[in-house]
């Protein structure tokens, strides 16, 4: 099995949001990533990113949002136009895992009619709630007539250990992360949203965007249990530790 980091696009938000003693005027750039495994089984793309259109204008498609979290990404810094520079196309997809349903995670969900998507069950039910709005759920774009499979909890994809759906609460209701264990690389625990900046893990930091601190602290918890076993974390918005990753058709084996 592989895994290739993909970029899904670029955001500029109050750096306070994530980091406790920020200024109030000071910003920070986070990039947006999705990750695709080539199993045996099967094409296996994490999150889908930002829909292409939010590089030209935003507001059009995340309206309110896009003052909180501005899309600042290059040209074709879209999972599509990822996966197109490694000859895939969305077509070639067969399961889409969404961590979470926040538009900078599942933007470009529309454009993969063949596959499969699986989240969990709480967080649809978040997206579909009368609150979805306040909540950042914007149904343009997790809401498709592709079939949808839901979690509760651990869900071992192909059945085989490789790739394994963790619930990861706090940040949303129904947060999940992924492990992948690779032959080569070892273990990589796709964290999206559960740690937005590896700082945020370590100093037990708590993000203002988050739907639910105690769940989030009981996630961080969890998360240093697997990284302690061996794991690489892969934070959601992390740029440090994202400019130190290969990309593309550099694979991790």
């Amino acid at each position: 099995m592989k895994m290739h980091a993909l970029s899904g696009g670029r955001l500029r938000m109050k750096k306070r949001i994530y980091v406790p003693d920020a200024d109030r005027d000071e910003t920070i750039e986070l990039p947006v990533s999705a990750y695709l495994f080539r199993h045996a089984s099967g094409n296996v793309l994490f999150d889908t990113g930002c829909h292409p259109s939010v590089e030209t204008d935003a507001e059009a498609r995340w309206g309110g949002l896009a003052k909180v979290m501005t899309p600042i990404g290059a040209p074709k810094s879209d999972v599509v136009s990822s996966l197109g520079a490694i000859g895939l196309s969305p077509e070639d997809i067969d399961l889409v895992v969404n961590s979470h349903f926040h538009p900078d995670h599942c933007g470009c969900n529309a454009f993969f009619r063949n596959a499969t998507f699986i989240c969990h069950e709480a967080e649809l039910s978040s997206a579909k709630s009368a609150d979805a709005a306040a909540q950042g759920y914007l149904p343009a774009e997790w809401d498709h007539p592709m079939p949808v499979e839901t979690v509760t909890g651990s869900h071992d994809i192909f059945g085989d250990d490789k790739l394994v759906t963790i619930a990861l609460p706090g940040h949303t209701a129904g947060m999940i992360g992924l492990r992948a264990a690779l032959e080569k690389s070892g273990e990589f625990l796709l964290a999206s949203d559960a740690v937005s900046l590896k700082r945020n893990l370590d100093n037990d930091e708590v993000p203002r965007n988050a739907w639910n601190a105690d769940l989030l602290l009981s996630s961080y918890a969890e998360i240093r249990r697997i990284e302690k076993a061996g794991a690489t974390v892969l934070c959601g918005h992390d740029d440090q530790q994202w400019q130190s990753l290969r990309k593309g058709a550099d694979a991790y084996e």
